[in-house]
Protein backbone atom coordinates (compact mmCIF):
# COMPACT_ATOMS: atom_id res chain seq x y z
CA UNK A 1 0.00 0.00 0.00
CA UNK A 2 0.99 3.77 -0.89
CA UNK A 3 1.50 6.37 1.77
CA UNK A 4 -1.63 7.84 1.54
CA UNK A 5 -3.37 4.95 -0.07
CA UNK A 6 -6.60 3.78 1.92
CA UNK A 7 -6.15 0.22 2.90
CA UNK A 8 -8.76 -1.89 0.43
CA UNK A 9 -11.86 -2.25 3.10
CA UNK A 10 -12.14 1.26 3.63
CA UNK A 11 -12.28 2.60 -0.09
CA UNK A 12 -15.68 1.53 -0.62
CA UNK A 13 -16.50 3.85 2.67
CA UNK A 14 -14.67 6.77 1.35
CA UNK A 15 -16.75 6.65 -2.06
CA UNK A 16 -20.24 6.75 0.40
CA UNK A 17 -18.42 9.38 2.45
CA UNK A 18 -17.97 11.09 -0.67
CA UNK A 19 -21.98 10.99 -1.45
CA UNK A 20 -23.42 14.68 -1.12
CA UNK A 21 -27.20 14.74 -0.23
CA UNK A 22 -29.27 17.24 -2.18
CA UNK A 23 -32.81 18.02 -1.63
CA UNK A 24 -35.74 19.05 -4.07
CA UNK A 25 -38.18 21.47 -3.46
CA UNK A 26 -41.06 20.99 -5.54
CA UNK A 27 -44.96 21.30 -5.44
CA UNK A 28 -46.25 18.59 -3.42
CA UNK A 29 -48.62 17.09 -5.71
CA UNK A 30 -45.26 16.44 -7.65
CA UNK A 31 -43.85 14.87 -4.58
CA UNK A 32 -46.54 13.02 -3.83
CA UNK A 33 -46.40 11.30 -7.20
CA UNK A 34 -43.02 10.48 -6.73
CA UNK A 35 -42.98 9.00 -3.34
CA UNK A 36 -46.87 7.15 -4.32
CA UNK A 37 -44.43 5.78 -7.52
CA UNK A 38 -41.59 4.72 -5.74
CA UNK A 39 -44.38 3.02 -2.63
CA UNK A 40 -46.33 1.24 -5.47
CA UNK A 41 -42.67 -0.27 -6.78
CA UNK A 42 -41.61 -1.16 -2.96
CA UNK A 43 -38.45 1.19 -3.37
CA UNK A 44 -37.73 4.48 -1.67
CA UNK A 45 -38.15 7.76 -3.19
CA UNK A 46 -34.34 8.15 -3.11
CA UNK A 47 -34.51 5.28 -5.45
CA UNK A 48 -37.04 6.07 -7.53
CA UNK A 49 -35.01 9.09 -8.20
CA UNK A 50 -32.35 7.38 -9.14
CA UNK A 51 -34.44 5.35 -11.33
CA UNK A 52 -36.03 8.78 -13.12
CA UNK A 53 -32.35 9.74 -13.43
CA UNK A 54 -30.78 6.43 -14.93
CA UNK A 55 -28.52 6.13 -12.59
CA UNK A 56 -26.95 2.64 -10.87
CA UNK A 57 -30.18 1.72 -7.74
CA UNK A 58 -28.92 -0.39 -4.79
CA UNK A 59 -29.98 -4.03 -5.87
CA UNK A 60 -29.48 -5.40 -2.45
CA UNK A 61 -32.56 -5.85 -0.79
CA UNK A 62 -33.01 -3.66 2.42
CA UNK A 63 -34.85 -4.46 5.61
CA UNK A 64 -38.06 -2.27 5.33
CA UNK A 65 -38.97 -0.33 8.36
CA UNK A 66 -40.62 2.93 9.24
CA UNK A 67 -38.84 5.13 11.28
CA UNK A 68 -39.64 8.31 13.19
CA UNK A 69 -37.82 10.37 15.92
CA UNK A 70 -38.92 9.93 19.16
CA UNK A 71 -36.92 13.24 22.13
CA UNK A 72 -37.14 12.87 26.15
CA UNK A 73 -40.15 14.65 25.32
CA UNK A 74 -42.16 13.00 23.02
CA UNK A 75 -41.33 9.54 25.38
CA UNK A 76 -42.88 10.95 28.54
CA UNK A 77 -46.11 12.29 26.36
CA UNK A 78 -46.25 8.31 24.76
CA UNK A 79 -45.50 7.28 28.53
CA UNK A 80 -48.67 8.66 29.82
CA UNK A 81 -50.61 7.48 26.92
CA UNK A 82 -49.70 4.03 27.00
CA UNK A 83 -49.54 4.54 31.59
CA UNK A 84 -45.66 3.00 30.85
CA UNK A 85 -43.05 5.34 32.71
CA UNK A 86 -41.32 7.32 29.63
CA UNK A 87 -38.06 5.72 30.44
CA UNK A 88 -39.13 2.17 29.94
CA UNK A 89 -38.93 3.13 25.81
CA UNK A 90 -38.70 -0.39 24.57
CA UNK A 91 -42.04 -0.95 26.22
CA UNK A 92 -43.67 1.82 24.83
CA UNK A 93 -41.74 1.48 21.11
CA UNK A 94 -44.04 -1.99 21.50
CA UNK A 95 -47.36 -0.22 22.15
CA UNK A 96 -46.47 2.11 19.20
CA UNK A 97 -46.00 -1.46 16.97
CA UNK A 98 -49.61 -2.15 18.31
CA UNK A 99 -51.03 1.00 17.55
CA UNK A 100 -49.56 0.98 14.10
CA UNK A 101 -49.92 -2.53 13.28
CA UNK A 102 -54.21 -1.68 14.03
CA UNK A 103 -54.34 1.48 11.77
CA UNK A 104 -52.54 -0.24 9.41
CA UNK A 105 -54.91 -3.74 8.97
CA UNK A 106 -57.90 -1.27 9.10
CA UNK A 107 -56.39 1.07 6.42
CA UNK A 108 -58.35 1.04 2.39
CA UNK A 109 -54.47 0.79 1.58
CA UNK A 110 -53.58 -2.52 3.54
CA UNK A 111 -55.07 -5.44 1.02
CA UNK A 112 -53.59 -3.49 -2.01
CA UNK A 113 -49.99 -4.26 -0.74
CA UNK A 114 -50.51 -7.97 -1.44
Amino acid sequence: MASGELPKKWQQSAKVVKAVQIAFDMDSKLQYSIRRSALDKGISPSEKIRDLLELPTHTKPKRPRLTVSLSADDYAQLGERYNIPAENQLDIKKCVIEELTKFATSSEYFNESE
